[in-house]
């Protein structure tokens, strides 16, 4: 810790602190109000970001992007001003695909720099050949909408309505994109104003002085965590995207783990090249090394302060042209996948380096629908829905049944999507048995059967349909995605888990299914009343329960104990639970924690 930062008292430090936290979720609430589109507006996909004078991340989600887009963006940026960008290409991966749309906002009390406000959010549409800009069919990025380049959306407080114009002209719903995009403005002036306010007082140098602090904090946090857990030889391991959308796959991803001193080093060579469909993944290092931290200070150390304070003790290697460094002009729509899964390889690397804190897969993909048409008004409509999977089976306990990969995301409740689009949705309910057994249970993938009641077309964007999520440590993997159309004329219909720009006619259904995740540990040391209680909750089938646990139950779900007893005696002998997942290896060399089981 420096002089100047030691100078914080602890008390002070603490206010300041927790004033930066609120401050971070009152600009999740601005958005949150003021947004219109159910992406934003019910999922929370938005992200928001407080850092000091030189761009650090203070508190917020994701981080590191900030000293390299005021590099990109060249220009002096006074007070009043926002930045607004959507190419990942010319911020160097602050955002992934075109869809993010990204303001940055400076804060300054009596004449100085303090920091900066930024957020970023996915809107809705932003052209490109498919509704939602996502396209599986992209075979480059000028496939995928309108890309903006770091400009002065406001100049001294002045919108720039001519910038607007041509932003909004390329978008099929321009007024749900000019409402989120001014809530992610008065999200930033919202942080600007509060910040202000602790500058005001503490004084200005007291303000600089508390971000050192927590930084520095961080940093030795982080330090003891990677001397604790990463261990100095290498250790590697490899998990797959099934296929890019246009019959390409599946794509390795490969990384290695090691520590030199008290730098640990992530080196994803090995990964293979980028795909021609709109898998690639692209960012920079910063942005991976903000992936890595807060997943080791979740893992790890969850009281930990998120902020970038850390950054000097990770080494990131990316591979030029690989997946998760592509170069332009690949296509990026369907990134989110290649990240998810990409969480996966983190997982099973660092459960390698630490098995006290090893879990299996999760569902590894970002599975979304996009819905639209023309409904029996004439207007135009568009649903965008991020859908979610099971997550896996952990050492603190079973993975959550259907929940998101972000933690703050949410669904859109079924009473908003059939208020405001021509859809009913007939099913939602967690998949029995889709999570892998294991004596902590991976979590169940989702079922959604949505039947559309205007003609339409619908594009969907899942991965995990080809390669089962793994268990661990003689967990079971989980189950697989899958997509089925039920045509109103009674044919039905299996499709992949990327495809574009599908018909449908009013009357028709699709049901949704997602991924489970991958069990933690044998499923025979599963305690029986947490069996029970799973088969009485829905979670699991009684067939499941005696098959992969050795629990038996009785017509009325009681345990029939003397059964339960020689059910597993026997189960024990005759392992034939843990099949091998294809396509998932580790370069690591171990038995009984093989990704299969």
């Amino acid at each position: 810790m420096t002089a100047e930062a030691a100078a914080v008292d602890l008390a002070t430090l603490e206010i300041i602190e927790s004033a930066l936290l609120n401050i971070r979720e009152e600009m999740d609430a601005v958005v949150l109000q003021s947004a219109m589109s159910p992406i934003i507006r019910e999922q929370h996909d938005e992200f928001p970001l407080v850092t000091d004078a030189a761009g650090n991340m203070l508190v917020g989600q994701f981080g590191s992007y900030v000293p390299l887009l005021l590099e990109t963006f060249g220009d002096e940026i006074r007070s009043g001003d926002v930045i607004l960008q959507s190419d990942p290409y010319l911020c160097g991966g602050a955002i992934q695909h075109t869809p993010d749309w990204l303001v940055l906002a400076p804060i300054d009390f009596d004449g100085e720099r303090v920091g900066y406000a930024s957020m970023f959010g996915h809107v809705l549409d932003c052209g490109g050949t498919v509704p939602g800009s996502m396209a599986a069919t992209a075979t480059s990025i000028w496939d995928e909408g309108i890309r903006i380049p770091p400009v002065k959306l406001f100049a001294e407080d002045r919108l720039n309505t001519d910038v607007l114009r041509i932003i909004l002209n390329n978008s099929r719903t321009p007024e749900m994109n000019e409402a989120d995009l001014m809530a992610l403005v008065a999200a930033c002036r919202t942080a600007a104003t509060r910040v202000q306010d602790l500058c005001r007082r503490f004084g200005t140098d007291t303000y600089r002085s508390a971000c050192d602090a927590l930084l520095q904090r961080t940093r030795d946090a982080m330090a003891a965590i990677i001397a604790r857990h990463i261990p100095t030889e290498p250790v590697s391991f490899v998990d797959v995207v099934d296929d890019d959308g246009q019959g390409n796959g599946p794509f390795e991803m490969k990384l290695t783990v090691w520590r030199e001193g008290e730098k640990a080093f992530f080196d994803w060579t090995g990964t293979d090249p980028q795909a021609p469909g709109p898998i690639n993944l692209a960012t920079h290092e910063g942005m991976f090394k903000m992936f890595v931290g807060i997943y080791l200070i979740m893992a790890f150390d969850p009281e930990i302060s998120f902020n970038e304070g850390f950054h000097d003790l990770i080494e990131v290697i990316l591979e030029s042209g690989s997946l998760v460094s592509p170069e332009f002009p690949a296509p990026l729509g369907l990134l989110n996948i290649t990240l998810a899964r990409h969480f996966d390889v983190i997982q099973g690397v660092l459960a390698l380096c630490a098995p006290e804190f090893a879990a299996g897969a999760g569902y590894g993909s970002s599975p979304a629908l996009t819905y639209s048409g023309t409904d029996d008004r004439g207007e135009y409509f568009q649903l965008g829905e991020i859908s979610y999977g099971g997550l896996p089976g952990r050492p603190a306990g079973d993975g959550m049944d259907g929940h998101s990969w972000w933690p703050l995301f949410t669904n859109i409740p079924t009473e908003y999507i059939e208020s405001y689009f021509p859809v009913t949705v007939q099913t939602y309910r967690s998949i029995p048995d889709s999570g892998g057994a294991g004596r902590n249970r991976g979590g169940n993938g989702v079922e959604k059967v949505y039947r559309f009641d205007s003609d339409g077309e619908i594009t969907i964007q899942d991965d995990r349909w080809q390669s089962r999520p793994w268990g661990w440590a003689g967990g079971l993997p989980g189950e697989l995605s899958r997509k089925k159309l039920y045509r109103a004329s009674g044919e039905a219909e299996d499709l992949p888990s990327k495809c574009d720009v599908v018909a449908v006619e009013a009357g028709d259904s699709l049901a949704f299914i997602t991924a489970g995740a991958g069990g933690l540990g044998d499923p025979l040391r599963r305690p029986v009343e947490l069996v029970l209680r799973d088969v009485r909750g829905g979670l699991v089938s009684p067939e499941a329960a005696q098959r992969h646990y050795g629990v038996a139950l009785t017509g009325d779900l009681q345990v029939d104990e003397a059964a339960t007893a020689e059910l597993r005696r026997s189960v024990q002998a005759d392992d034939s639970r843990s099949a091998p997942v294809d396509g998932v290896g580790t370069g690591g060399g171990h038995d009984s924690a093989d990704p299969g089981g």
